[in-house]
């Protein structure tokens, strides 16, 4: 990665600074400006022990040279100012693309006989639900996950606050092999908006109320009515007038008690008023497509019992 125009400029200069002032320093302790010659007395004692004038240890210079040397070589060899990469034009992105082509080179055809067809010379992709019942095939998707999902969904693909749980039956987007590998391979991008501008703080509780009933709990049942002329006003477009949510659209459910920001009242009605933005990154150019099927195989094993 080439840094940006400040921070080249930034380092530069504490690095030239920093290679100078030893320099600097190793030059004003090398001079004798005491008028004393080198290996006498310099006339102090202390405790029977006299300070004589002696020079630093010639090892000591060396080193300190060969140090600054070596930085001279290394701001020369790597990175530096502006747009200067170097005398061996390395960069961290380079770097990391040639280990990406390695670990490619060397797993690539792991992969490819794990998700396709022993026919036609492995150019058929085999079903998702098939390559889930293979034990191995699960195990990659599980280390697949683990290095790029679990940051997000947990390790135990839980999900947490704004990610969804992958281990249960409610899927935003579907849970369909073809979904999960859609999902996975291009992203989703869900968008709620925000309803107080619209609404008020009135119909904004009313409509707080409503939700809070359909899973369940007890709720004022004048405020649950005129919630509910609120609701299919204004949200039974994306929810559904039944409030079971719409896959196409990735509304969820509002009946089933699984809440992806938290299902408290509170937590429903800061979701009404101000609206919530998930987005899931689509890993279609970072893993390619037979880590995706494999990464779908096992999300998909996850919710099949």
């Amino acid at each position: 990665m080439i840094m940006s125009t400040f921070w080249s400029i930034w380092i530069t200069v504490i690095t030239l600074g920093s290679i100078f002032a030893c320099l600097g320093l190793l030059w004003m302790c090398n001079r004798n400006d005491t008028g004393v010659k080198e290996g006498e007395s310099m006339g102090h004692s202390f405790d029977g022990i006299e300070e004589l004038n002696n020079p630093l240890p010639t090892w000591w210079k060396y080193l300190f040279i060969f140090t600054c040397i070596g930085g001279f070589i290394y701001f020369a060899l790597y990175p530096g100012l502006g747009s200067y990469k170097g005398l061996l034009g390395w960069t961290s992105t380079n770097e990391y693309e040639r280990e990406v082509e390695s670990a490619d080179a060397k797993y690539a055809a792991v992969f490819n006989k794990l998700v396709k067809t022993e026919s036609s010379d492995f150019t058929e992709y085999r079903e998702i639900a098939d390559i889930a019942k293979d034990p191995e095939a699960v195990k990659v998707g599980q280390r697949l996950f683990l290095q790029n999902c679990s940051q997000c969904h947990g390790s135990d693909a839980r999900g947490a606050k704004g990610f969804p749980n992958l281990t249960d039956s409610a899927w935003l987007y579907g849970g369909t092999p073809a979904d999960i590998k859609a999902t996975i391979m291009h992203g989703r991008a869900g968008v709620m908006p925000g309803w107080l501008p619209v609404l008020g703080d009135e119909k904004v509780d009313q409509v707080t109320t409503y939700v809070v009933g359909l899973s369940g709990r007890k709720v004022n049942a004048r405020e649950e009515a005129a919630g509910k002329e609120v609701f299919l006003q204004t949200c039974s477009a994306c929810h559904g007038a039944d409030a079971k949510g719409m896959t196409m659209l990735g509304a969820p459910n509002l009946t089933d008690k699984i809440w992806l920001y938290g299902g408290s009242r509170k937590a429903i009605e800061q979701t009404v008023k101000y609206g919530r933005n998930g987005v899931m990154p689509a890993w279609s150019d970072i893993l390619g497509e037979d880590k995706v099927m494999l990464l779908s195989s096992y999300v998909y094993s996850l919710s099949v019992k």
